[in-house]
């Protein structure tokens, strides 16, 4: 499958999860997603009646604070849907802000972006809440998702298990990306595979939500393992 996003980088290098080619030029926009900067692009699925594109399903998963409505944000070419509220005292007893004590709101519901690859490709994202009062909602969230990106911060990895799990009993494909916060240890994919025992055949990634390449490289390396997995 060849697919192309737009933009003058192309990440379809050694650095690229492996998997068929996949070539990828990110819009023009440094440090920037277009919906930051106030632009959107359109393509030509929005402006030719006579070509539908292939609409995607991806859902963004992974514990507290981890940073899915970072990743939604950061490779969304639209405003992202969020649903966030004030995290109250309420929650002190359940919602753990040791490592992220800057964090004042939270996911109670979901997140909600769109990514367009090579015109016609275009990958809906969605974000699910990452407390476990509100793991109710997940079956609906990932109905109809070729697959899910399972975020994890090496400083907690305890806290992406019920996400694994839950992927691993539904048999949706899913990959690990570890997303590398400011002073937290850098550890190699393969470390971070042996401490949560998973599989060899689940690509594990190392990635910033905050820089769009890399969050495209993660959702390509996720489209790359669908297609593996599951071709038809």
């Amino acid at each position: 499958m060849d697919s192309v996003v737009s933009d003058v980088t192309d990440v379809s290098g050694p650095d690229a999860a492996a998997g068929p080619e996949v070539a990828v030029r990110v819009a023009p926009l440094p440090g920037r997603s277009p919906a930051e900067a106030g632009e959107e692009q359109l393509y030509a699925w929005q402006t030719d009646r006579t070509r539908a594109p292939i609409a995607t399903k991806i859902v963004i998963a992974g514990g507290f604070g981890v940073g899915k409505t970072t990743l939604v944000g950061t490779a969304s070419e639209i405003p992202p849907l969020r649903t966030e509220a004030l995290m109250t005292e309420a929650g002190v007893d359940t919602d753990d802000l040791t490592d992220t004590p800057e964090k004042q709101t939270t996911t109670v519901a979901l997140d909600y972006g769109r990514l367009t690859l090579d015109d016609d490709l275009v990958l809906y994202l969605f974000g699910t809440p990452g407390q476990s009062r509100f793991w109710f909602m997940w079956d609906d969230l990932v109905r109809g998702a070729i697959g899910a990106v399972v975020l994890a911060d090496t400083r907690r990895l305890e806290d992406c298990f019920p996400a694994l799990d839950y992927f691993e009993s539904t048999g949706l494909p899913y990959i690990v990306a570890v997303n590398h916060f400011d002073g937290s240890e850098q550890f190699d994919p393969e470390d971070v595979r042996d401490a949560l025992t998973v599989p060899e055949s689940i690509p594990v990634m190392i990635m910033d939500a905050r820089r769009r390449i890399s969050v495209i490289e993660t959702l390509l390396g996720l489209v790359r393992h669908a297609l593996d997995v599951s071709p038809e």
